[in-house]
């Protein structure tokens, strides 16, 4: 078997790493950006902290905002006419995965224009250019994107999300500066720390996954158990902040390569349909998730309870692997993630139509364990 990895060419790590971005854009010959960002991220100044940057040495750059938490295919249409609008030669991506998905879908359609209609892209796109050029930088310690050849778009017309993987879209330069996560509430600060804790462990037990990727994904979910309770409950404090900043893009980095699985999977409906923020969806379905995967992957479940610091001396094997579910759960009960559907209304009626899309996504393929259109619609039911 052929295991591939793609990463970022350059990537920059640090308090004030923004700071960076001319001597970047400098070295690629760049004259012009478009910059993506949401409008909730111009509202509290941490867009400004980048564009400060740019104005420092007049390089110029237009603003593209029209950004939804969850993007849409209009999203991206209209960011690919702002662009050429715009004159720019780059992209710059300044939020969490909403902004970068859309820097991506417009990087990839202004450069593969066969693309236009967005809906194409769905799944393993053909595409034979690489995107414009993309500086990312992410404001959330949750997605990864600014690492991953993945992006997600909504297809307004099926309400369905479109999973996106295409080497070509990888940001050429990631630059994750925890100073601009600072100002990140406590609920999306648990919520995209419980995101990047899926990334890991899916992508340690995911079929795709190798030595390699195992390296990463436990590392990253080593530092997340240790720092996402900080970060959640001292925003300021820079040692959480820089850590969660980091496991996210470690976990992001093995993820992207070997892929995802059913916490996903089931994930996604929920974003599309109800539009439920995707770390919240991930976080409340990963510890039942994790429990129907059990069997396949008792030896790597006792390896994760270890590494989110439980002893495990004198279980057995079967007791270590749940020990493991008991401290995910423990972890996003701590940091205030809901527990139930019902909370994020979500009830029976509406499982089947998730049940549907789930079984379809391009994630649900990857989980260790087979699973059936009528098993999905048990496991929503169980935290209804």
């Amino acid at each position: 078997m052929v295991n591939r990895f793609i990463l970022n060419e350059v990537s920059y790590f640090g308090p004030g790493a923004r700071k960076q971005l001319p001597e970047v854009l400098s070295r690629m010959g760049l004259k012009k950006a478009l910059v993506c960002s949401d409008k909730g991220l111009i509202k509290v100044g941490t867009t400004k902290m980048v564009t400060d940057v740019l104005d420092e040495v007049a390089f110029p750059y237009e603003i593209y905002s029209e950004i939804k938490p969850n993007p849409t295919v209009t999203n991206v249409q209209e960011g690919v006419a702002a662009f050429k609008a715009s004159g720019a030669d780059c992209l710059i991506a300044i939020g969490g995965g909403s902004s970068m998905d859309t820097a991506k879908g417009i990087g990839i359609v202004a450069n593969n224009p066969e693309f236009a209609d967005v809906v194409s892209l769905e799944g393993c796109a053909p595409t034979k250019k690489k995107s414009i050029p993309i500086i990312a930088l992410p404001t959330t310690a949750g997605t990864g994107a600014e690492v991953t050849i993945n992006y997600v778009i909504i297809d307004e017309k099926r309400q369905a999300k479109m999973v996106c993987v295409d080497p070509n879209d990888i940001p050429a330069v990631a630059i994750v500066d925890a100073e601009l996560m600072y100002s990140l509430p406590k609920g999306l600060t648990a919520a995209t720390g419980m995101d990047a804790l899926t990334h890991a462990i899916e992508g340690y037990i995911t079929k795709g996954a190798w030595v390699m990727s195992d390296m990463y994904e436990l590392q990253a979910i080593k530092m997340i158990a240790e720092n996402l309770p900080t970060a959640v409950e001292e925003p300021k404090n820079p040692v959480g902040r820089e850590a969660m900043a980091l496991a996210q893009y470690i976990a992001a980095q093995a993820f992207s390569n070997v892929g995802l699985g059913l916490v996903h999977g089931m994930a996604h409906p929920m974003g599309a349909l109800h539009d439920i923020p995707h770390g919240v969806a991930n976080a409340i379905l990963l510890p039942t998730i994790m429990e129907f995967n059990m069997p396949c992957c008792i030896e790597k479940f006792g390896v994760i309870a270890r590494t989110m610091g439980v002893d495990t001396k004198g279980m057995s094997a079967q007791e270590a692997a749940q020990a493991a579910v008991e401290a995910v759960r423990a972890l996003a009960i701590r940091v205030g993630i809901p527990q139930h559907l019902s909370d994020l209304g979500i009830f029976e009626k509406d499982i089947p139509a998730l049940a549907a899309q789930a079984i379809v996504d391009v994630c649900t393929p990857g989980n260790p364990r087979d699973v059936t259109e009528a098993e999905i619609i048990e496991l929503y039911k169980k935290i209804l």
